[in-house]
């Protein structure tokens, strides 16, 4: 039939991209736009091989075959079929098993059913060798497009080149249309408007107890002796849930190997020229879990105002949450920083009583134990625990909470404008 398919080994599109962009093959050194990919792909093929497209097969690897969000976007797409692999991994590399098996089922049983009278093939792997031939048998014209390589040379295996009908390039300037490179600036989300509380936090004593605790750990370090807990740097805790929410309080350490700290060291904890007497009482220096303790008003766990919080599930119709999964799907990426965004942008419209969102805020930067939980595990829908171990990365946590907070921000700060300063008014 007079029409095109193509055939899109995902791997080796977006591997080599990343090459070409990023200097290394890794997916997660590049932003992709995959509507504006496949769009690239579908008006190439046409103009390329003189046919209208019938259908583009994405072919891809993914832990125990589950869809990740990217899939999930691509799947409900007009005239994209996802073809999933396994995604395994060994000696530290994840790899892809299966995928060019199912490409080359597809490619000679399209061609053995006369589907179509031109196919596109975006790959480099020489194992397609013999699917390639095999619908160049069955009168199949059968096109190959390779990816700029970075350094110049072929990224394709020779037999494929030498095989295929027709050779096209996607040079840089087609990538860069639908693909970005990530700005590596060592900043996982954006700098946070200043708030008057953090200030008090950071400018607070550690309490006698904690300065006491302090000096116990300093000299049994010297001694060999190590403490720690459970869930340190983001591990999965008793209850279930990804890392220590607070994680970033900046706290003081004592040098290692020092031994008990002196009346010197003690007030270089307390903080540079406050005497303890002038201190706030009523701040709270937050440490992350890897500092081996929290301290938290009170003594208690969480405080009953964090405590009564509803969750969003609690807030959360049936109907509302299909089309929540909806949106998840077709809209929603796998960004963490927007992750936290939705998430908090749901919550807060779902809120019976907008005073809990002024007691939210209060609160900041600590998120309530049950909704931070809630929150970890919604990112973990967008595949932010594939690559980790099982684990949401320390800098996935930040952004994910600060995405969580700027939105809250933004809503507080439009009820408490004046009415002249709202937007749209």
């Amino acid at each position: 039939m007079d029409r095109c398919i193509v055939l899109v080994d995902a791997g080796y599109l977006l591997g080599a991209a990343a090459s070409l962009l990023a200097g290394e093959p890794s997916r997660s050194r590049i932003t992709v736009d995959h509507t504006a990919l496949i769009q690239g792909i579908r008006e190439r093929a046409e103009s390329d091989t003189e046919r209208p497209l019938l259908r583009i097969y994405w072919f891809d690897g993914a832990p125990d075959r589950v869809p990740q969000p990217e899939h999930r976007r691509l799947r409900v797409m007009p005239r994209v079929t996802v073809r999933l692999g396994a995604l395994t991994r060994s000696d530290g590399r994840w790899a892809q098993k299966g995928v060019d098996a199912a490409m080359h089922a597809e490619l000679t049983e399209l061609a053995r059913n006369r589907a179509c009278s031109d196919i596109v093939l975006v790959t480099g792997d020489g194992d397609l060798l013999p699917g390639m031939m095999a619908a160049k048998e069955h009168g199949v014209a059968v096109h190959l497009w390779a990816v700029q390589a970075a350094d110049g040379d072929y990224n394709q295996s020779e037999d494929l080149v030498a095989e295929a009908d027709e050779r096209r390039v996607l040079d840089r300037a087609w990538i860069t249309k639908a693909v970005r490179p990530k700005e590596l600036t060592g900043v996982c989300a954006p700098a946070p408007v200043p708030r008057p509380e953090i200030a008090a936090i950071l400018s607070a004593p550690l309490p006698e107890s904690a300065l006491a605790a302090s000096a116990q750990r300093a000299a049994d370090e010297a001694a060999g002796v190590h403490h720690g807990r459970p869930g340190q740097h983001g591990e999965h805790n008793r209850h279930g849930e990804a890392g220590t929410n607070g994680d970033s309080a900046g706290a003081h350490h004592i040098p290692p190997g020092k031994g008990v700290p002196t009346p010197k060291d003690l007030a270089a904890l307390r903080g540079p020229g406050t005497p303890a007497a002038q201190q706030p009482t009523n701040a709270t220096l937050r440490w992350s879990s890897d500092k081996g303790w929290v301290e938290r008003p009170g003594g208690a766990a969480e405080s009953p105002e964090a405590a009564a919080l509803p969750t969003l599930a609690q807030l959360t119709t049936a109907e509302q949450r299909w089309a929540d999964r909806e949106e998840d799907i077709t809209t929603v990426g796998g960004d963490p920083f927007e992750v936290g965004q939705v998430f908090a942008r749901r919550w807060m419209a779902r809120l019976p009583e907008q005073h809990n969102l002024q007691k939210l805020s209060t609160m900041y930067p600590r998120i309530p134990h049950r909704v931070d939980g809630e929150l970890l595990r919604y990112a973990a829908r967008f595949g932010l625990l594939a690559h980790k171990d099982d684990q949401i990365d320390e800098h996935d946590r930040y952004a994910i909470r600060a995405g969580f907070w700027r939105e809250v921000d933004s809503r507080t700060a439009v009820e408490h404008a004046p009415v002249g300063d709202r937007s749209g008014e």
